[in-house]
């Protein structure tokens, strides 16, 4: 059997069902709590009604730098974020996973850096770091460079049965770059 969950962190709380421990997992809806016998036990339980940034696990030995007290994981209404202990009253947050910058500058505004984001779903994309003032997008990593023929400023890199190609990223142009 597959493993339903992202993670689990231990909640030192038994089982109503079986008596074993709880656990903290993550699935396709967020955290809850569930047996840790699955799937002998079948017992799951949300782990909270409503995403109010309530506390998932204490970080041990991670101090915030604005007031020096324990960081912790939460669950807010856009997902897990790291925030201090007394947030909000602090008001220090950490995103846990940052966009990976790229050196490219964006082809549409010229004023932007392209960064990978991850859908919902699990795709890798890059887009302008300026949304949503530029609304640039693009599926395949983008590579830096001119398309020789449109003179497009960007090209994007794409898995072809004869191995790595680069491609002209201007969705008119799309023609395949030999390198030189």
């Amino acid at each position: 059997m597959t493993k339903s969950a992202l993670f689990t962190v231990p909640k030192n709380e038994p089982c109503p069902q079986c008596g074993a421990g709880l656990v903290i997992r993550s699935g396709k809806h967020g955290p809850f709590l569930g047996c840790s016998h699955y799937p002998e036990c079948d017992y799951v339980r949300p782990l909270k009604s409503q995403a109010d940034g309530h506390v998932v696990k204490v970080l041990e030995g991670q101090l915030c730098p604005l007031c020096q007290e324990n960081l912790v994981l939460r669950q807010g209404r856009f997902g897990m974020f790291i925030a201090c202990i007394n947030y909000p009253t602090c008001e220090h947050t950490d995103v846990i996973d940052k966009p990976d910058e790229t050196a490219i500058s964006c082809p549409q505004c010229q004023k932007g850096q392209l960064v990978q984001r991850r859908s919902r779903f699990g795709k890798n994309f890059w887009s302008c770091d300026s949304y949503p003032t530029c609304q640039f997008v693009i599926n395949s990593k983008p590579v830096a460079g001119e398309c020789p023929a449109c003179h497009y400023p960007l090209l994007i890199e794409k898995k072809t049965a004869q191995g790595l190609k680069q491609f002209c990223a201007s969705k008119q142009c799309g023609k395949p770059v030999t390198a030189e």
